[in-house]
């Protein structure tokens, strides 16, 4: 009986000294935000809106256009070379834009519930005139009020370095 009490706490230690298990006291909040950073996945949502929160402070934002009608890119292209030579992931925060140059910094807000996401342009298009600006599918859903459908009216503001 002993016997199987110490080896099942000889491999416990083992285990916890083999692993990347630490015991640290963190002393500011800045310390445990790095930590909680580090443990998150990049494909969840707190993730999406802690980068979304550091980019806000980076920039300065100048209107472009007020009223404008936004979509988003079907599936199907995932994969596919975009205008710009990357490949187009729809779980990336990128965007297609006929005008705007590659790499611009857009700052995109749903006009119905004010919610407001940064995007990359690497594309151009759309392809259909009335639209302005077409999303990736995850900058798209995390604006969209109503999942199911597939246009939204927003606001459009490039960002400028500070």
């Amino acid at each position: 009986m002993i016997n199987k009490i110490y080896i099942g706490i000889t491999t416990i230690i083992a285990s916890l000294m083999t692993s990347n298990f630490s015991f640290q006291k963190f002393e500011s909040q800045k310390v445990y935000k790095q930590v909680v950073q580090d443990t998150v996945k990049p494909d969840s949502t707190l993730a999406l809106i802690d980068s979304l929160s550091i980019e806000e402070g980076l920039y300065n934002y100048k209107l472009y256009k007020s009223n404008a009608h936004a979509s988003y890119y079907s599936n199907k292209f995932n994969g596919r070379r975009t205008a710009s030579g990357e490949r187009f992931d729809n779980k990336k925060l990128t965007a297609a834009h006929r005008r705007l140059p590659f790499g611009t910094k857009v700052r995109v807000t749903n006009l119905r519930n004010g919610r407001t996401i940064i995007v990359k342009i690497n594309d151009r298009g759309p392809h259909v005139r009335s639209r302005e600006i077409d999303l990736s599918k995850r900058a798209f859903m995390y604006l969209a009020t109503n999942k199911g459908g597939g246009e939204m009216r927003v606001k459009i503001e490039v960002a400028h370095k500070k």
